[in-house]
């Protein structure tokens, strides 16, 4: 079983690595991964270099990972900028390193494909050695797994030292037929306020209107950009990750795998949105932006319409992103996540192990500390 290291998306037939992935998770997609790079969202010059992993044997393709040799801790959504720091005042270099994840995205899911005939427990052995080989090829401080899924943890736990847990929210859809019958489960106070929420919004003469697939136009992926744009702005003070050309590259080959919130007020014009992609079980919130505060509109806007669409499409799931406890009062559900380090320094490594063994017991308070706060009546 031979590894390869590809420097390009572009290096592997989409067909090839669409035959592993299948319609399932949609970030691991190959329309995905080559709208980033070829829109200048990562390659060359944007610390997400591609050094995607491949297994093959006989010729014929048994696995593939998602893997960029990064150069900063920007848009991983797991921050060890502390440990960058650590290693600069011992006069050591934390970058570059290796990392599995999807770009700007901490959606957990599979961070390996594997053919449907090959052998996990053949290719789980030669992936970790790829890895750690490459990681001394490479120079890098050492190799990390960002979100993987839950069927994956036992694998990562047995090759890498750290582990670290995350907590997001997330909502389950347990076969409601509509959004009251959703609310009838919560307690009274929950209900009230979240309609009161939902009608705050209507009475600034604001519609709210869900598109995905031929729906979608050019024209709404212009304006949509302008609210991402707009808000990061605002907030951080640059224009985001994303470029413009991405977006619409997604309206190209991935548009039916996407739901956009637009956001209306009196007079027609688009102020705001919500962007979410979706599997055939779960719905992922990722991008929201607006050009003005609505009271309330973010949360109609990346929440509520998020969970109708759900109950109206049959999805079990709802991930709408990181972090963010104002999610819990409006059934939202603590759910841990998963990231795996394997660092090279040993002295750093013993360190490392140490602080995550104490953080993954006050994560694991908080995220039960959070349950307890969920607005569902007893019983």
């Amino acid at each position: 079983m031979t590894p390869r290291f590809l420097n390009s998306i572009t290096a592997i037939d989409a067909a090839d690595w669409e035959a592993l992935a299948g319609q399932g998770y949609p970030f691991l997609s190959h329309e995905f991964l080559l709208a980033l790079e070829t829109t200048h969202c990562t390659g060359p010059g944007t610390g997400w270099q591609p050094q995607h992993l491949i297994l093959e044997q006989n010729g014929q393709l048994q696995a593939v990972m998602p893997l960029w040799l990064k150069t900063h801790s920007w848009g991983e959504y797991v921050f060890d900028q502390d440990w960058a720091r650590a290693y600069a005042r011992h006069g050591l270099d934390y970058y570059p390193k290796l990392v599995a994840a999807i770009p700007f995205t901490p959606a957990p899911g599979p961070r390996v494909l594997m053919h449907p005939d090959a052998d996990p427990a053949e290719v789980w052995p030669h992936l970790q050695q790829a890895l750690q080989h490459h990681t001394r090829q490479t120079g890098a401080s050492g190799w990390h797994i960002l979100f993987p899924e839950d069927a994956e943890l036992p694998h990562w736990q047995n090759a890498a030292p750290g582990h670290r847990l995350g907590c997001q929210f997330h909502w389950f859809n347990r076969d409601y037929r509509s959004f009251d019958d959703f609310l009838g489960v919560m307690t009274a106070k929950r209900r009230k306020e979240i309609r009161r929420e939902r009608k705050r919004v209507q009475d600034q003469g604001i519609r709210l209107q869900r598109l995905t697939g031929d729906d979608l136009t050019p024209e709404h992926w212009t304006q949509f950009y302008r609210f991402y744009r707009n808000t990061y702005q605002r907030r951080s003070g640059h224009d985001g990750y994303l470029t413009e050309a991405f977006f619409h590259a997604i309206h190209h080959h991935l548009r039916h795998r996407v739901l956009m919130v637009l956001a209306r007020d009196e007079d027609d014009e688009a102020i705001g949105g919500a962007l979410c992609f979706f599997s055939e079980d779960t719905l992922y919130g990722r991008y929201w932006g607006a050009l003005r505060e609505v009271e309330c509109l973010h949360f109609e806007a990346c929440l509520y319409q998020g969970i109708e669409f759900c109950i109206e499409r049959g999805l079990t799931r709802f991930d709408p992103g990181a972090q963010g406890e104002h999610k819990i009062p409006r059934g939202f559900e603590p759910v841990l996540t998963h990231s795996f380090h394997a660092l090279q320094h040993e002295g750093f490594r013993e360190a490392v192990g140490d602080f995550l063994g104490e953080e993954r017991e006050a994560v694991r308070r908080y995220a039960e500390e959070a349950r307890g706060m969920l607005p569902f009546r007893e019983g």
